[in-house]
């Protein structure tokens, strides 16, 4: 049975559909995962009246693209800047480059719809600095407010309740600074004020990283460093601790300072391969009171990395009365997982998932990785210091790794020692359980049962517990017998079944969700996935 401490309403976001049939005939099929049609998807957790009662569970969901849909339907292409749909090589140069320069700017029509733009990686709720819901037109929503975000610098505002797009807005409503393209889908809260932290990166001549806060006290945006000596890079996500952002840019460097996303208009095919001579640069940027900048720079050898999972400080293991940085992440030799994701890699009946099973495709899968970082500076280095060197401490196997990590939210920016996951061991072309990685012992307790793909685990913690793993685990899961899906319920302690919620529907494979708790957040507290 679903405890009644997860009562709440469990959100997630990802791809729908990714077929559109056209008024040309021909069809249209998006290329990538990454590409499909954004839906929303809304589980309302009751809890039970008495002991006799099951909990309930009521969902709907809601595409949050049908302008975008309908303007493929007509013209039978999508224009946009996608992450790797295949273009037609017959696509004159002209409309190519024209069309992505509007995209980068940021220039489309600001007539059109809320739903012609595709959102939809993670979700955020109550994030500050954004304008009123009034000043839309809603007037409802004053409790909550619900944000879809992406890779770009973009924000689709969410009804909590119908799911339906109400509004876009773009990094410049929160600082006219922020006007560069790109940014992290994974914005990160504070887990004390609610403060909300990212990065938006600006490709022109030059490469410019402005890393900023948003209070949600004061609903104001201040960018607490500018960095103009890191490459143009496709970053997912960022680190946080208590006194620090951390901007970790990673092998995923875009080609010609980020020029060639106006020729192939997809970020995949604009990022090189990663380059092993290049190291990894770390930056650490102040955001205690103090606002000091980036206060140094640390290199460690090359790896690709989608999702970071924590980062915390702790009394430096070498040089007295300095602090240390652990961080932990799901690191990558290459960029083989990006490439994988293309539906024809997915689709098990597709000659390509044969990459991937059985053992194949092992650079594809991830390894949980810990870094250190030592002796932080509480003064600034200064541009022409050298780079400080930060150093591994483990890299788990990748049989005992995990993707789409969490963890008990409690324990964001503080020491942790379970991680929880989907697995991918080679059992199915894609993920194939879920896991629980314990970082002391770097051993996983698993979750798996044949033709049950289960999606991103949310972390319920159990508000009368004591232990970091007292909580749930909840999971959209696709039942591949019954090609219905169901939310599973699994105890966090030891990865068994509690219970599970059948629907009568398929809920596409996502990406990310969170949970509100049934009581609330109140107005002023920031959630983020």
């Amino acid at each position: 049975m679903i405890p009644s401490y997860a009562a709440g309403t469990l959100y997630r976001t990802g791809p729908g559909t990714y077929k559109v049939a056209t008024d040309n005939g021909k069809g249209f099929a998006a290329s990538h995962w990454f590409d499909g049609f954004s839906q929303v998807h809304r589980f309302q957790i009751l809890p039970p009246k008495d002991s006799l009662t099951p909990t309930k569970v009521y969902y709907n969901s809601r595409r949050t693209t049908d302008g975008l849909l309908e303007k493929v339907r007509k013209s039978g292409r999508l224009d946009n800047i996608t992450f790797g749909q295949k273009r037609d090589p017959c696509e004159s140069f002209f409309r190519k480059v024209t069309s992505t320069f509007v995209a980068i700017l940021g220039t489309s029509n600001k007539d059109e719809g809320p739903d012609t733009e595709n959102v939809g990686v993670t979700l955020s709720v109550n994030m500050p600095g954004l304008p009123p819901l009034s000043s839309m037109g809603n007037n409802s929503l004053q409790t909550m407010t619900l944000t879809n975000k992406t890779d770009a610098s973009v924000y689709q505002r969410i009804d909590p309740e119908t799911l339906e797009p109400i509004g876009m807005a773009r990094q410049t409503v929160l600082h006219p600074d922020l006007k560069g393209p790109m940014s992290a889908a994974h914005a990160k809260t504070c887990p004390i004020t609610g403060d909300v932290f990212n990065f938006n990166l600006e490709m022109k001549k030059d490469t410019t990283y402005r890393v900023f806060g948003v209070s949600a006290l004061s609903q104001k945006t201040e960018i607490l460093a500018t960095i103009n000596d890191a490459p143009a890079a496709y970053l997912h996500s960022l680190f946080l601790t208590r006194n620090y952002v951390i901007l970790c840019v990673w092998g995923s460097h875009y080609a010609y300072r980020g020029l060639s996303l106006v020729f192939k208009k997809n970020i995949l095919e604009s990022i090189a391969p990663l380059d092993p001579a290049k190291p990894v640069k770390w930056y650490i940027i102040d955001r205690s009171p103090a606002k000091r900048g980036v206060l140094a720079m640390y290199h460690t050898s090359a790896f690709y990395c989608f999702h970071t999972i924590n980062a915390y400080e702790e009394p430096s293991s070498t040089i007295p009365g300095e602090t240390d940085i652990i961080a932990d992440l799901c690191g990558y030799d290459d960029l083989s997982l990006i490439h994988r994701f293309y539906y024809e890699n997915l689709m098990s009946s597709a000659p390509g998932a044969l990459q991937y099973t059985d053992g194949k495709g092992e650079k594809s899968r991830s390894w949980l990785g810990r870094y250190r970082l030592p002796g932080v500076p509480s003064t600034a280095d200064g541009e022409k210091a050298k780079p400080r060197t930060a150093t591994q401490v483990f890299a788990a196997p990748r049989a005992q790794s995990l993707e789409l990590p969490t963890l008990n939210p409690t324990y964001v920016t503080k020491r942790h020692r379970y991680v929880y996951g989907v697995t991918d061991r080679g059992s199915s072309t894609f993920f194939d359980g879920l896991g629980k990685f314990d970082c002391k012992t770097q051993t996983t307790t698993f979750w798996q049962q044949h033709a049950q793909t289960a999606g991103e685990p949310i972390f319920v913690r159990n508000p009368q517990g004591t232990d970091e793993d007292d909580g749930v685990l909840l999971s959209a899961v696709l039942d591949g017998y019954k090609g219905k899906s169901y939310l599973l319920c699994l105890n966090a302690k030891n990865m068994t079944e509690l219970g599970r919620a059948q629907l009568d529907t398929v809920i596409g494979f996502g990406f990310h969700g969170t949970h509100v708790p049934s009581q609330g957040v109140g107005k002023s507290k920031a959630l983020d996935c």
